[in-house]
């Protein structure tokens, strides 16, 4: 019985310590050779082999089956990470029956299997990846004098014009799953005047890509007298900010998932910018053509393959909430695009004045007992604002490398995966 402190496998691989130690984790890899056997162990932090002779228990375990050892450290430069464990105590603590996931498995078999797949190497990446661009958002907002608030999520207006929302059972009421924050953080600038949130959002899309999600998380900041210009300049503080956070903190992980971190190294502000009018020029598209997703990849190609703000689009493709530019008919728009994935933020100047926003309203057909709460916000007090939001998932998307959104969250939900 093993009775002592347990140290994680990064401790052994650091080449600090020595003698003997206790580790715990899960079988990664076996290979038996007579009265030996060759063990890879997993645990959070990396994997170290384990050298075990004459152990009936060792030869017992199976693939993902968890174990306690205690052993010698010995350095081997055969062995993964340089140095090997000569068990001398083996302890099967959960024996594992044939694991399910093998090599060269179909995507949609891992997702379906994500309950087990989430313990391979490339998600334990990704999610650390994920877990440290949640915090870098969260250091850098609250440097900025940033307040963090919460919205809620049940919701009886829309932000983004009703059509991609989930209703939900309410009684004696029409009520939705929020697809964004922002009219309640647009009602939360007279208080704290910059305030950000991170929460998840719900939108009911129907587009099957690599970049859309029914269940995301969302970044989104706000801030009273801001200018369109101020937040695209806070958008490139922020993406510089959290890749090197990133880069600090997940350089292993970023290599493991073989990720080439000179590109990420090679992001500087400022970024490039290019109105919506030009960008069709250079796609040889339409000036009211909505732009898709591969369409916004090819454009970054064209422009160097590197981060860009696509800017003022044109009204009609936009929200009725974002304010007209000089030329009344584009907005003071802009969506952040990086290469291969296309749109990772959107954002705008907001309409504060009321006789301005009741005429959009009519433009975008919509009806103002809906919003009257949202209209009393210029009736009492309003002040020209600007707000952002960011998709997490397809930051991570991004700086992970991950080939689909769906690999940057635990267990993705679309319109057509709500298990497991």
């Amino acid at each position: 019985m093993i009775m002592t402190k347990f140290i994680k496998i990064e401790d052994v691989l650091s080449g600090e310590t020595k003698g003997k130690v206790h580790l715990r984790g899960w079988i990664y890899r076996k290979r038996d050779q007579k009265d030996l056997v060759f063990i890879i162990l997993r645990d959070s932090t990396g994997l170290v082999q384990l050298t075990c002779k004459g152990l009936d228990e060792a030869k017992k375990a199976t693939i993902e089956s968890s174990v306690e050892i205690s052993g010698e450290i010995k350095k081997d430069s055969r062995a993964p990470g340089g140095y090997e464990i000569q068990v001398d105590d083996f302890k099967i603590i959960g024996l594992s029956e044939r694991f399910p996931i093998t090599k060269d498995q179909s995507e949609e078999f891992l997702r379906d299997m994500k309950h087990l797949w989430v313990r391979s190497r490339k998600m334990t990446a990704i999610l650390k990846i994920r877990s440290e661009v949640f915090k870098a958002i969260h250091d850098f907002s609250r440097s900025k004098e940033f307040v963090e608030v919460q919205p809620p999520i049940l919701t009886t207006s829309s932000c983004e014009g009703g059509a991609q929302q989930f209703k939900v059972e309410f009684p004696g009421k029409e009520v939705y799953l929020s697809e964004s924050w922002q009219l309640y953080g647009e009602a939360m600038i007279t208080s704290h005047e910059k305030i950000y949130t991170v929460i998840p959002a719900f939108r009911a899309e129907k587009s099957r890509t690599i970049r859309h999600l029914a269940e995301y998380w969302t970044a989104e900041w706000e801030w009273a007298w801001g200018t369109h210009d101020d937040m695209m300049k806070f958008e490139e503080d922020l993406i510089v900010y959290v890749i090197k956070h990133v880069l600090k903190h997940c350089e292993k992980e970023l290599k493991e998932l073989g990720r080439d971190l000179s590109e990420l190294r090679s992001i500087k502000k400022p970024f490039l910018r290019i109105t919506y009018k030009e960008a069709m020029k250079k796609l040889e598209k339409p000036q009211d053509h909505d732009i898709t997703d591969k369409e916004e990849r090819e454009l970054i190609k064209k422009l160097g393959s590197k981060p860009v703000f696509l800017t003022h689009f044109p009204r009609k493709l936009k929200a009725f909430y974002m304010l007209p530019s000089k030329d009344p008919k584009v907005v003071e728009a802009s969506d952040l695009l990086v290469p291969g994935v296309g749109e990772i933020t959107g954002g705008s100047a907001r309409i504060h004045d009321l006789k301005q926003l009741k005429e959009a309203m009519k433009l975008f057909k919509l009806d103002p007992k809906d919003y009257e709460w949202y209209i009393d916000l210029r009736r009492y007090g309003t002040v020209p604002h600007v707000g952002f939001g960011l998709g997490i998932e397809r930051l991570v998307m991004w700086i992970s490398g991950a080939k689909h959104v769906m690999d940057t969250i635990p267990f993705p939900r679309t319109m057509d995966r709500v298990y497991p």
